[in-house]
């Protein structure tokens, strides 16, 4: 028997990996083939920042959906400490310390332990989590120790950053809005799809995640050499 997906979450998981391949794009051939495309504009940085927003989110509701949420988080977990051995060799001053996999996968891990704690209280621990993360910018220490909760220290830089402040609140939202609206896991739209793609898209978005990037980076290394 198939798994009943959830249409509206698979579409927005889709759009989400979507806006994030389309940045990297970008990224990658201003930073790798020099093209003359500003990925710190406004409209790109929203592109990357509605993509993260959006992952963020979903995975919160995802996680009230789960039967094996730890699991799946070890495993993101482990996706992103790979990820940080490889920048680290390949980009050693800006590699990647605690990028959106690591932060998931925390998430994913505690997950159990937010899911037993009223609603009420949760919308509370969401606003004092982006409170807190707003007041942690404002912190500088000399230790790389505090850098998953969102403190710094000086000359940090980084390809990929994403703390546990002020970002958990959007997980947190991600998992009032499983509580409250997915509670007997079927979409909220009356209606029947069979949209592969997309259903095929949203399945499979951390392996997509994965190799996207050093996919698009070889391309534009092969197209480069034609183009000279």
């Amino acid at each position: 028997m198939k798994n009943k997906r959830i249409f509206e979450i698979d579409l927005l998981r889709t759009i989400a990996i979507s806006l994030m391949v389309s940045f990297h794009v970008v990224y990658d051939l201003n930073t790798f083939a020099g093209f003359n495309i500003s990925y710190t504009s406004k409209t790109w940085y929203w592109i990357g920042k509605t993509s993260l927003l959006l992952f963020i989110f979903l995975s919160g509701i995802s996680s009230t959906l789960s039967k094996n949420v730890i699991k799946n988080g070890v495993k993101v977990f482990c996706f992103g400490l790979m990820i940080s051995v490889i920048t680290y060799i390949l980009f050693p001053k800006e590699y990647i310390r605690f990028g959106v996999l690591h932060f998931l996968g925390i998430c994913m891990i505690i997950y159990p332990l937010l899911k037993k704690i009223q609603k009420k209280i949760l919308f509370i621990m969401a606003i004092l989590s982006l409170m807190l993360g707003f007041y942690f910018e404002s912190i500088t220490l000399n230790t790389w120790v505090f850098v998953p909760v969102g403190i710094l220290y000086n000359g940090f830089s980084t390809l990929d950053y994403v703390p546990l402040f002020p970002y958990l609140s959007l997980y947190i939202i991600g998992i009032l809005a499983g509580k409250s609206f997915y509670n007997e896991k079927k979409s909220l739209f009356k209606l029947e799809y069979d949209f592969g793609f997309i259903r095929s898209i949203s399945k499979n978005s951390l392996l997509i995640y994965i190799v996207h990037q050093p996919i698009i980076y070889f391309i534009i290394l092969i197209l480069n050499k034609f183009i000279k």
